[in-house]
């Protein structure tokens, strides 16, 4: 019997953004892999086994999908978002390139879903417009040093800029830095978007000008966006909205 590996984005929250071809993949599984609340947004039926785990075994739980797998088990591996971005499909083929030369032959597929980074900036407009960078402000990964001089570059080159996990209870102090970082390097009041818990019922869009953002205001459920130098906000005619933001797609000449 032969066995497969499917790394599946399930978008950023609501059901509506799951793509055809993921709940394709779901329907015809054996077994699911993922984080525990990701699992937990897979509906049980007969003949599917969950498989949740917690955070930060992203190896652990690679190498037990593609055990499965080699064993003949049709294996979706779940991410929120998009798998590729930040996400488990990075740690299955960390996995697959240390682990048996067999996993190699494995049918293994990557399914692409709906960022948090899309999510949250088409809901503010499009700060995306232009060029711009995605930096995940975790150090668990990579140390700190290395994100401040990304940020640094990031904003010289004056990019849009979208932030992962900008701020968690053991690593409040984080996104204090990151926002000091900024500050000093950009030296404006482009727009920053705070996108919390993006297309689900906790949704909360916020925009601030730069020196007015503040580290409380985001956490691991939030987005974050900065604008480039370029970046402008239309003001809504209804009240309690917050403005569209948006990049041009041109910089003069």
């Amino acid at each position: 019997m032969s066995g497969s590996v499917l790394i599946a984005g399930l978008g950023p929250g609501d059901d509506a953004l799951v793509t055809p071809e993921v709940r394709a993949a779901l329907a015809q599984a054996t077994d699911v892999v993922g984080y525990i609340p990701y699992v937990a947004r897979v509906a049980p039926r007969a003949g599917l086994t969950l498989h949740p785990s917690d955070n930060r075994v992203e190896i652990d739980r690679s190498r037990h999908a593609l055990e499965m797998a080699a064993d003949g088990a049709r294996v979706v591996v779940v991410s929120s978002g998009d798998p590729g971005v930040f996400a488990m499909a990075s740690a299955v083929f960390e996995a697959v390139e240390a682990g048996p030369a067999a996993w190699r032959a494995l049918d293994i597929q990557v399914l692409p879903g709906i960022t948090a980074m899309l999510a949250a900036a088409a809901r503010a407009g499009a700060p995306l417009g232009h060029d711009f960078c995605a930096i995940n402000l975790s150090d668990n990964l990579k140390p700190w040093d290395l994100i401040e001089k990304r940020l640094r570059l990031a904003a010289e080159a004056d990019f849009a800029m979208a932030f992962y996990n900008p701020r968690s209870k053991s690593r409040p102090e984080g996104f204090v830095r990151a926002l000091a970082v900024l500050n000093a390097a950009c030296g404006d009041a482009r727009p920053v978007i705070f996108a919390r818990a993006v297309s689900t019922p906790d949704e909360e869009i916020r925009v601030v000008p730069l020196p007015e953002a503040r580290p409380e205001m985001a956490d691991m459920r939030t987005m974050v966006i900065v604008g480039s130098s370029a970046t402008r906000l239309i003001a809504r005619s209804a009240a309690g909205r917050p403005p569209i933001v948006y990049t041009p797609r041109s910089v003069p000449r």
